[in-house]
């Protein structure tokens, strides 16, 4: 009987050991303002364990890397690959969104600042948690921004950017829609960006543009191009890694290339293949169907960058 067991142990695959020693809990996080609700995911350890805050990207955007478009599951993925390396994860619904609806049920009440502040709360929250020992930020897409601006007050160890944009998000705003619509609505577009960046709202948008501009959005747009994503990253003093994938089609090399002339100390990683949403595809048509996937594995050199990373910056030990 002993015999099978050890059998048994040996041919369980190491995704189901893994299984068996991480911990699953929600937490809650009263802003004040309304309350946000996110997913820890601990590995057992009897001594503290780093902990990363895992900061979600754009629009309706949630805990797990999902929206109203698509289920790819980035984030939770990534949780579940930082679980495996020995560090905990806390990824959370932005107000607004998901489960944190009822914090911003109006998309008027948004803002960068706003996120910048729960991002600090949620930070200070996992600080004081004696089950956790260094704190990493890790923004994803606009989350690298919020990380960046929550960085300097957020008494975190390191900070991780994600296909970050180092560039005004208006910038790339304008790089997106060009080619993408009829010269009217082009022209219109980047009216209306002029006059987001300038702090001037306008009630009267065309149908075809509403998604993008519709007045509702307008003051978060307005508190979104005040930013530049590279100045940001500059004034971050803690150890700092750059991850962008070269199949990226919405976040170019170029934009880790401005991040890193921002702040030279920076690492940068360069994942040959991988996308937007963490996952190894083809540079070409194929990519649209990943956003909707949530069974491909995440990008493997993701998780090695990041475990070198820590290591150097004596965040988990060599050995990890």
């Amino acid at each position: 009987m002993r015999a099978l067991l050890i059998l048994l142990l040996l041919t369980m695959s190491p995704s189901f050991l893994q299984a068996q020693t991480l911990l699953n809990q929600t937490l809650n996080l009263d802003t004040g303002s309304g309350v946000l609700q996110g997913s820890l995911l601990l590995p057992k350890s009897d001594q503290p364990v780093p902990v990363a805050l895992l900061i979600a990207g754009s629009g309706p955007t949630d805990r797990n890397g999902n929206n109203p478009a698509g289920r790819n599951d980035s984030l939770k993925r990534l949780a579940q690959g930082l679980a495996k390396l020995g560090v905990a994860s806390l990824r959370y619904d932005k107000r607004g969104v998901g489960a944190s609806l009822a914090a911003a049920p109006d998309e008027r009440e948004l803002s960068v600042e706003g996120y910048v502040s729960d991002a600090l709360a949620w930070s200070a929250k996992l600080k004081g948690d004696p089950r956790f020992s260094q704190l990493i930020l890790i923004g994803h897409s606009e989350g690298a921004l919020i990380a960046s601006l929550a960085a300097p007050k957020s008494g975190a160890a390191a900070l991780i950017s994600i296909a970050g944009s180092g560039r005004p998000i208006d910038e790339v705003l304008r790089e997106q829609l060009q080619g993408r619509l009829p010269p009217a609505l082009l022209a219109t577009s980047y009216f209306l960006i002029d006059e987001l960046k300038a702090g001037r709202t306008h009630a009267e948008v065309p149908e075809p543009l509403q998604v993008l501009f519709r007045p509702s959005v307008q003051p978060y747009l307005i508190s979104l191009f005040a930013y530049d994503p590279a100045e940001a990253f500059a004034a971050v003093e803690t150890p700092a890694l750059i991850v962008q994938g070269r199949h990226d089609i919405q976040v170019g090399i170029e934009d880790a290339g401005a991040l890193q002339r921002a702040k030279p100390d920076a690492k940068l990683a360069l994942i040959d293949g991988m996308n937007h949403v963490l996952r190894i595809v083809p540079a070409n048509a194929q990519q649209l169907a990943s956003y909707d996937d949530p069974d491909l594995p995440l990008a493997w050199g993701l998780q090695e960058r990041i475990r070198h990373f820590l290591q150097a910056n004596g965040i988990l030990p060599a050995s990890s």
